[in-house]
């Protein structure tokens, strides 16, 4: 499983993916592709959003095969044309779904969240 994410996978989603995908390895993005992930610039186009993807489709082609899976999660146009880049090329691309539970601190004028994310399932795109 290509781990396309901003993420550490928890055991509960490790399990899962072992359990009903078959998983057997779990594939890290190279440190360069975590750092562009991490922080997709909000103010590029969607020519320059696909240019800068283009290393993230050269990895999968290098690593991936027709049957692997992806777990894409993160920018939403980034992550929309990566899944489609799978479909395409033989790779299934999914999603993690979580229970969120979120707790809400005021201090003056600030609101401090915190949010707690718990593994469901993993939905296909």
């Amino acid at each position: 499983m290509f781990l396309i994410f901003n993420h550490s996978l928890t055991d509960s989603q490790k399990i899962d993916a072992m359990q009903n995908f078959n998983v057997e390895e779990f594939v890290n993005m190279p440190q360069d592709l975590k750092e562009i992930w991490n922080q997709i610039p909000a103010e590029i186009s969607k020519d320059k959003l696909e240019d800068l993807l283009v290393p993230f489709i050269k990895w999968i082609k290098k690593y991936g095969s027709s049957g692997d899976i992806a777990l894409i999660q993160g920018d939403f146009v980034s992550s929309y044309l990566l899944v489609n880049f799978c479909k395409e090329f033989g790779v299934l691309p999914v999603s993690s779904t979580n229970r969120r539970v979120a707790q809400e601190k005021i201090e003056g004028n600030k609101v401090h969240l915190l949010h707690t994310f718990e593994h469901v399932i993993y939905r296909q795109y």
